[in-house]
């Protein structure tokens, strides 16, 4: 596709199948926080209106359909006063900026998760494994709770 001129209105660079025809397409995103199962809060910061979602998600589900394509999702591990940023529960009042079924890395300092097509057991351990260390053993504790966590030996 040829843009209607130099760079292009939004609705055309932000389109799935503009963004989807470009091979190997990289989508890298921040955001402000993640809960267990995936989801991504970008306009929020602890339940309160920041800022407009910008062509995040687009740009995330575009990836998936690129040949080569991913897409990342970056975030610190904590905010400035320890608080985690991988959460149980995305903080009440925040809104899903983009979807579980869209994500598809997470990334920290502490690593990389993998999540496109990974169950909500996988997804929630490896959002955990990227979490600040300080945060894990409650993670895991919230996420059993919720259901999302299955027993499995060792863990």
């Amino acid at each position: 596709m040829t843009p209607p001129h130099p760079v292009g209105p939004g609705d055309w660079t932000n389109d799935l199948r503009t963004v989807g025809a470009e091979p190997n397409f990289m989508s890298i995103n921040a955001t402000t926080e993640v809960d267990l199962m995936g989801q991504a809060a970008s306009e929020t910061i602890a339940g309160r209106y920041w800022s407009s979602s910008g062509g995040q998600a687009d740009f995330a589900r575009g990836a998936m359909y690129s040949p080569g394509g991913k897409a990342f999702i970056v975030l610190h591990s904590t905010t400035h006063d320890g608080r985690g940023r991988i959460r149980s529960q995305l903080t009440p009042g925040s809104v899903v900026t983009t979807l579980k079924n869209t994500i598809d890395h997470v990334v920290t300092e502490y690593g990389v998760a993998e999540l496109r097509g990974a169950s909500l057991d996988e997804r929630a351990r490896r959002l955990i494994g990227i979490a600040h260390p300080d945060h894990r053993d409650e993670l895991r504790f919230h996420a059993r709770g919720a259901g999302l966590l299955l027993c499995h030996a060792g863990h």
